[in-house]
């Protein structure tokens, strides 16, 4: 079991017995905005778990969320390399024990704080389960979200409780998350652990990375002028600003001003995926532009652009290919 009798946080984590589980190897963060790196052993041992107000029971903890994942991958990818979780926490609840409530807050002991994250993230890497696109090598990996602020906290035991889960690939130049909607449960409702580890094992078992891997491996073979990236970026910040009714009738794109300033900044200064001298990018580089960018975006949020991006240069491949004609290229 992960973390049981050992005294202190280890390097390498062995979540379930029989299993090859190799040291995280060193990379820069697959979320970067707003976040804190922590161990699945702080987690379990030095975070408190929220509960229901009207009966005092636990929610589903984060430490939980992350086991029973962890417990169905090795399950279902056995004889793989499995890397241990990587964890990023924002959005810090502290409190203090009842003893301590007069006491100045610089006088604290640490035993007497309290402290939990409302929102965390985890990726759990599989390196042996590598494919390579235009040069990149992509790692399978799968992951989750847990934010106790979607959870309605005032009511009992059994209600229900919100998870993001996803399988997908891990870009290895650049750490960045390369997520489809088939890979992805954005609103998993479950009223138990049980049920979360059906939807775990159905979400893993039912995913098929050949076809996300063409559909990613298609994006290599189109291109955008610089003219048309820059009519592509101008319509992108226009987006945001559409009236509601013209926007129901274009797909939808959940990037902001801040991640398309990124995105026009590593079109020209990115080392992977820059513009070419002639000023065209293939859609592969503009979809990791984009995944680059979703870097800076709080957790709550990542998953959703993560998908978002892979959907928006699919739509803007089938424009260049003739097929539907999109509003962004117009």
């Amino acid at each position: 079991m992960l973390g049981s009798g050992e005294p202190e946080p280890q390097p390498i984590m062995r979540i379930v017995e029989n299993e090859e589980v190799v040291e995280q190897a060193t990379s820069s963060a697959f979320i970067e905005a707003n976040t804190t790196v922590v161990s699945y052993q702080e987690i379990q041992k030095d975070h408190i778990i929220p509960v229901y107000v009207k009966d005092n029971e636990p929610l589903i903890s984060q430490a939980d969320f992350i086991q029973t994942t962890f417990e169905a991958v090795t399950d279902l990818f056995k004889g793989e390399q499995i890397l241990q979780p990587q964890i990023r926490v924002s959005h810090p609840i502290k409190g203090r024990i009842p003893d301590a409530k007069d006491k100045p807050a610089n006088q604290l002991q640490e035993w007497e704080r309290t402290l939990y994250y409302e929102r965390m993230m985890f990726v759990i890497e599989i390196p042996s389960v590598l494919d390579v696109i235009d040069g990149n090598q992509l790692a399978l990996t799968i992951g989750g979200v847990k934010a106790y602020n979607l959870d309605n906290l005032y009511t009992k035991k059994g209600g229900i409780e919100h998870f993001k889960l996803f399988i997908g690939f891990q870009n290895k130049v650049c750490t960045n998350m390369c997520v489809s909607t088939d890979g992805y449960l954005n609103d998993l409702r479950v009223s138990s652990l049980e049920q979360l580890k059906n939807e775990a094992y159905h979400l893993l078992g039912a995913y098929n990375q050949h076809r996300h891997l063409q559909q990613m491996q298609a994006l290599t073979e189109y291109s955008l002028s610089e003219q048309q990236f820059a009519q592509l970026i101008g319509r992108c910040r226009m987006y945001q600003y559409l009236p509601s009714a013209n926007k129901k009738e274009i797909p939808a794109l959940l990037y902001g001003d801040s991640q398309l300033s990124l995105v026009c900044k590593d079109y020209y200064k990115n080392n992977s995926f820059c513009r070419e001298e002639d000023g065209g990018i293939s859609l592969w580089k503009l979809y990791n532009l984009f995944t680059g960018a979703n870097k800076s975006t709080y957790i709550d949020q990542f998953l959703d652009r993560s998908v978002n991006a892979l959907d928006f240069a699919s739509q803007v491949q089938c424009a260049l290919d003739g097929g539907a004609s999109s509003w962004f290229l117009n």
